[in-house]
């Protein structure tokens, strides 16, 4: 499933189920399926907690088969969405429960992320090219450490922004993005085996952290790595995509051979592809719940791949991001998703 959480005309987030251009809107149609459901919270935090009888994501399925059995011989196709990587095509049609329409077109409604506030979130390093030229520029060499386990930092996981949303500069004069690929928590585990740990993903999306170079290069000297440099905004989305959907992409180590790509105002400045990833997500599980408990909808994001970023492409030179810029990261699949730089504050 491709899902996402959105906000149509009542203004109130909600998760819905995209198939190409359209969207199935779950709230409405979910009366197809269950009874007995008018006070639950149609949020993607508490599907992926299941702490509502008859309310997981497992269930969307049922709500997604019953509302294309009700289109019946409305059922039509539309063309892809551009850049979305799928072969899936759209569903139009009319239909509806108590005058609410249960799949609403995707130009009808607004995109936010489609976990607009992670329970946690963790940034890890994962790709060895990045991790190689972040260190030359700093006049280091990578120590053994990184290959032995996949060390992170905490992110902000309130500064959390969707398709389209406008990104802060936070002032900055060497803003950066970083193209990367994140994975959702979901369900509790704590010392999370090898062999199991892929059994917690309950999908991917596309995460692009933003930095302030300038600012990581003043905290660089207090030896505690990035911080108030990445705390002001993490854009995330289009959708939270199930890991039945890339199986086609997965190899016998769990890596996925997805392309990844940036670019600026049109302009591709990033490609590389998620399978070069040296530890994988499995891995960075195993690590993250060593006497750690991880919950449903913590965030754990790859890093950027291999000149997945300006500072990797310049040398930490530049030039950067400036107000106005519209920034693209695609990943095959995943879909695409857009920001805009917003005028200093």
């Amino acid at each position: 499933m491709r899902l996402v959480t959105f906000v149509a005309t009542d203004g109130q987030p909600r998760v819905g189920i995209m198939i190409g251009t359209g969207i199935i809107d779950i709230a409405t149609a979910a009366p197809l399926v269950f009874e007995y459901i008018e006070d639950y919270r149609w949020d993607m935090l508490s599907l992926l907690r299941g702490d509502q009888q008859g309310a997981t994501l497992d269930d969307l399925l049922e709500i997604q088969s019953a509302v294309i059995s009700q289109l019946g011989n409305q059922l039509s196709f539309n063309p892809i969405l551009p850049g979305n990587g799928s072969q899936d095509q759209g569903l139009t049609g009319s239909i509806s429960i108590g005058g609410s329409e249960m799949l609403l077109p995707l130009a009808h409604v607004r995109l936010l992320a489609p976990l607009p506030c992670p329970t946690s979130l963790r940034l890890f390093d994962a790709f060895e090219q990045h991790a190689l030229l972040a260190r030359q520029l700093q006049a280091q060499t990578l120590p053994a450490i990184w290959y032995a386990v996949p060390a992170f930092a905490f992110g902000n996981h309130s500064a959390v922004y969707g398709p389209d949303a406008l990104i802060p500069c936070f002032g900055s004069e060497a803003l950066d993005y970083s193209l990367e690929l994140a994975c959702v928590i979901g369900r509790t585990g704590r010392n999370i085996r090898l062999e199991e740990a892929a059994t917690y993903i309950a999908g991917y999306m596309i995460a692009n952290v933003w930095c302030a170079r300038d600012i990581q290069a003043e905290e660089y000297p207090l030896g505690l790595g990035a911080s108030k440099s990445r705390d002001f905004a993490i854009s995330l989305g289009p959708c939270l995509l199930t890991p039945d959907e890339l199986e086609i992409y997965s190899d016998d180590d769990g890596r996925l051979n997805l392309t990844m790509q940036a670019r600026v105002n049109g302009v591709e400045r990033s490609r590389g592809n998620a399978a070069a990833m040296y530890h994988t997500f499995a891995q960075m599980i195993v690590y993250a719940s060593r006497n750690v408990t991880l919950y449903p909808g913590d965030v754990l994001s790859s890093g950027p791949v291999g000149a997945g970023c300006l500072s990797d492409l310049t040398q930490g030179q530049g030039p950067w991001l400036e107000p106005g810029d519209v920034v693209e990261v695609e990943i095959t699949g995943l879909g695409l998703l857009r920001n805009q730089v917003e005028s200093a504050v």
